[in-house]
């Protein structure tokens, strides 16, 4: 399992910086929680949206990705 974390956070390091296309599942006061095109809901890693509640589930965001851990990333701005 071990080797596996570490595979999954080099292959999500080399997304911080670039943009990505994101589907917002939920929303709540703190912000939005969605998920990249490529990732499965409820199996794959989570993208957080801090502070975003604008956006409502369903929908699609362009993002940048800020920081990225063993399976979640973190993003910012949207277009």
């Amino acid at each position: 399992m071990q080797l596996q974390q570490q595979i999954s956070a080099e292959r999500l390091q080399e997304k911080v910086g670039r943009e990505i296309l994101v589907i917002i599942d939920e929303v709540d006061e703190e912000g939005a929680i969605g998920r990249s095109m490529a990732d499965a809901p409820e199996i794959d890693g989570a993208v957080y949206l801090n502070g975003e509640t604008n956006v409502k589930p369903g929908d699609i965001l362009r993002v940048k990705v800020e920081h990225a851990d063993e399976y979640d990333l973190w993003v910012a701005g949207f277009n």
